[in-house]
């Protein structure tokens, strides 16, 4: 790939790559809201270069400050931090070019749970890998004030999560609207702990040791319900995918939600619960109505079911993660 956008020559001024040393840039797929590459040297050296897209390769126009690749960075530090297997290692940033480099980890023995999914292959097991993971993060930086003063991004988290997933379904959901509103204003108020902001499979690889944690571009100082949502969510669309699997994808959401629940000691484990099935709700619908619907939802029918799924779970106003999951179930034996 030719370097028309000076990849190579901000690699060079970060220290990544030497005077005249050459470098080959091979794409990932799939990128939404940055350029992603990997970066093999003439060295024989291999890492990723990530480097944030002002405009998101959407349809609808999504604008998002492109400084987020600086909070990422902190992000996947401090989950390192909590334990160094839980993010890429960070080899290098520019600020000034919106790009840092970290370790690269080979799809051989690190691949995407997405992926994994899609090819049949299920584990609950994982998931529960996945909760408590996502739990001891939230745990080791809830009610930590300087964590939350190096991470103010709220601009940013309104940008790429609150507006798109919420507050753009509520302009055009009039029967939605004031829970979408009422949970986009208590995302915006409420500060508990680091939050990553993508937790989705697509983000997450499956290591030889557990899971790996990508894409921290979104990472605000906030309500961890929405994280454990995010991901729940994801769970729940990919029964509407993954027909053949639904048993086994049911029980990677009760999975998840039970060790994630296990170590929560912030908070009341049902305040959250509440809290993060209304949030599993709105992001449903935001699924096939937001600026970000889910691609694999290809048919008519299926985003129909969703949005009417989601617009039941919405008008719920008691319902808890475990109440969620039976009505999820209850549903896919009536419809």
């Amino acid at each position: 790939m030719s370097d028309d956008d000076g990849i190579f020559e901000a690699l060079r001024a970060c220290g990544m790559l030497g005077p005249g040393e050459g470098a080959r840039l091979t794409a990932f797929a799939g990128g939404v809201s940055c350029d992603v590459f990997k970066v093999d040297t003439d060295g024989g050296r291999a890492f990723v270069v990530k480097r944030a897209l002002a405009k998101l390769r959407v349809a609808a126009e999504w604008l998002a400050p492109i400084e987020r690749v600086e909070s990422e960075v902190r992000w996947l530090r401090i989950a390192r931090a909590v334990e160094p297997r839980l993010a890429p290692e960070i080899l290098a940033e520019s600020r000034d070019d919106h790009l840092f480099a970290m370790s690269y980890l080979n799809a051989a023995d690190h691949p995407v749970w997405k992926a994994e999914m899609a090819a049949g292959r299920v584990d609950p097991a994982f998931a529960g890998l996945v909760g408590a993971d996502l739990a001891r993060i939230h745990a080791a930086t809830a009610g930590r004030p300087e964590v939350a003063s190096d991470f103010q991004t709220d601009a940013l988290f309104l940008a790429l999560r609150v507006d798109p997933f919420l507050l753009y379904v509520a302009e055009r959901d009039a029967s939605a609207a004031p829970r979408l509103r009422a949970l986009a204003h208590d995302l915006q108020t409420r500060k508990t702990a680091l939050v990553h902001g993508d937790i989705s499979p697509k983000n997450i690889l499956v290591g030889p040791d557990g899971p790996v944690f990508l894409d921290a571009e979104c990472a605000v100082y906030g309500d961890p319900a929405f994280d454990l949502a995010f991901c729940l969510t994801h769970l729940l669309l990919k029964t509407v995918w993954l027909k053949d699997h639904v048993d086994r994808l049911l029980a990677s959401f009760d999975s998840l939600w039970a060790a994630y629940r296990q170590k929560i000691d912030w908070e009341p484990a049902a305040d959250l619960s509440h809290r993060a099935a209304s949030l599993v709700a709105a992001l449903l619908l935001a699924r096939v109505d937001g600026k970000s619907p889910a691609p694999y939802l290809e048919t008519q029918d299926d985003r129909a079911l969703v949005r009417r799924r989601a617009h039941r779970l919405l008008a719920d106003l008691n319902l808890d993660l475990n109440g969620l999951s039976a009505a999820w179930r209850l549903a896919g034996t009536s419809e």
